[in-house]
């Protein structure tokens, strides 16, 4: 009987994980890794070296935004910084039990990150409006549009020192970035470090938020991005996402976890090679929920 050829996908992730190669998955927020790659890291956690590096798993004190305070409502948590230390200790449950490593790196969370200086005459009036004192005053208008925050600027290059520390470019090894679906300014920064790393990149598209949006059609087109699926182990996923119990009564207000293949962009031309930029192309890579 002839024995069927693996897809592109399942090839490449046999290569890295038959070679020993490090993984770095860069996951923006305590929970975005399982959520998006759960039934990967399930496979490859017992058979590779694969660390989780989420970069915002902290929060500030008060005073909290409307945004940040409309959150917290809806997670039934009071405090930020208590609710941050049960999202910690639940993702490190989580991550045991599917064989990683993990490092909690400790930046702050978009929604409560602060402008690294006030804006001159605005610190007594932000006491009142703390709008004012935030680098991302609202999540509908600004954290969510897309773009980082040209006050986000140390920000980002803390994430790439954090790549630059956890996979040294002598090791050789694979980091594995959030696409950006949905628009998340954290998730926008992370991808950027990661595309100025010079590693070898492949990237996943965000679940749920991609089951309602779609990628943007000019990163993946500038680095020629083709987009396939991984279904290994996904009748195990929603076990694992409901151990994130603060979060997933939120994410997922009807009870039911939807089951969807894990999304995963590779370059084209040659997926095990190193990431480079890519001249423009028209070829859009499919993401589901749409095509971008």
């Amino acid at each position: 009987m002839a024995v069927m050829a693996d897809d592109p996908l399942t090839g490449f992730v046999r290569t890295v994980v038959g070679s020993g190669t490090p993984i770095l998955v860069l996951s923006p927020h305590l929970d975005d890794a399982v959520l998006s790659c759960g039934a990967l890291l399930g496979w490859a956690g017992w058979r590779a070296p694969v660390t989780v590096a989420t970069l915002f798993t902290e929060a500030a004190p008060p005073p909290y935004t409307l945004s940040a305070r409309q959150y917290l409502k809806r997670t039934r948590a009071g405090d930020a910084e208590e609710l941050f230390a049960d999202r910690r200790a639940e993702d490190r449950h989580v991550l045991e039990r599917l064989g990683v490593g993990r490092r909690h790196v400790g930046l702050v969370d978009g929604l409560f990150r602060r402008l690294p200086r006030p804006r001159p005459g605005t610190e007594r009036l932000a006491r009142l409006l703390p709008e004012l004192a935030h680098i991302y005053p609202t999540y509908r208008l600004h954290l969510s549009r897309g773009r980082v925050s040209a006050h986000d600027a140390e920000t980002l290059h803390a994430v790439g020192e954090t790549i630059e520390e956890l996979l040294p470019v002598r090791s050789g090894g694979l980091v594995l970035a959030p696409l950006g679906v949905g628009g998340h300014a954290d998730h926008v920064l992370v991808r950027t470090a990661a595309e100025e790393s010079g590693r070898r990149i492949a990237y996943y598209s965000e679940f749920p938020y991609n089951q309602r949006a779609a990628a943007d059609v000019r990163f993946t087109g500038r680095h020629r991005l083709v987009a396939h699926d991984w279904e290994r182990g996904l009748d195990r996923k929603a076990e694992l996402i409901r151990g994130y119990r603060t979060q997933t009564d939120a994410m997922f207000p009807e009870g039911r976890i939807p089951s969807a293949p894990e999304v995963y962009l590779l370059p084209e031309a040659a997926p095990g090679t190193v990431h480079e930029t890519a001249p423009e192309t028209h070829r859009r890579a499919r993401v589901p929920g749409g095509v971008a």
